[in-house]
Order: C-alpha cells, then sequence, then structure tokens
C-alpha cells in the first residue's frame, strides 16, 4: 500500500477515475447520476462526495478520456445538466 501520501492522493484519484470511467461505459450520465451508480453498486460503500466528482471530472476532461456537453433536462427544459460520456480514441489523440 502507498506509505507516502502523495502516493496515497494518486491511488485515491486513480480508482475514483476508474469508478466515474466504468460508470460511463453504460452510457452518458450527469454528475449526481454518476455519484448515485457508484453508490449504488457498492452496496452505499463509496459515497462520492461533489468536492471529490467534479475535480475527478474535470481532470478526465482535460486528459481527454470523457467529454461533456450541457443539455436541458428532459421534460424541465429550463433546467440543464453537464452530461460527461467517453471520448473515442480519435478524440483522445487528438486525430
Amino acid at each position: 500500500m502507498a506509505n507516502n501520501p502523495i502516493d496515497r492522493i494518486e491511488l485515491l484519484q486513480g480508482t475514483l477515475d476508474m469508478l466515474i470511467l466504468r460508470t460511463l461505459q453504460f452510457g452518458p450520465a450527469h454528475g449526481h447520476q454518476i455519484a448515485k451508480h457508484i453508490q449504488r453498486t457498492t452496496d452505499d460503500i463509496l459515497q462520492v462526495e461533489h468536492g471529490s466528482l467534479y475535480p475527478a471530472l474535470h481532470r478526465l476532461e482535460r486528459k481527454r478520456w470523457i467529454a461533456a456537453k450541457w443539455e436541458s433536462a428532459g421534460k424541465d427544459l429550463k433546467r440543464e445538466f453537464k452530461y460527461y460520456r467517453l471520448t473515442s480514441r480519435q478524440e483522445t489523440t487528438g486525430g
């Protein structure tokens, strides 16, 4: 296990990143849906707080592993959610 605090942070961030990417394999989702999916699939053991989730989503966007797009919230056209999705290999490499 990681003894160095920096290694521990990177391990935790990498774990959260992996959980987000696995969640997005099922299709685009907004932040709340991602957090709820992680919570549900871990039998409420993991509860991802917004203070951890959104920095992770932004980190994955910077790496170009995911992309985001604002969309209206279904029937409530006055409200929008930022939906995240996995990117293709071409988007990741800039090709």
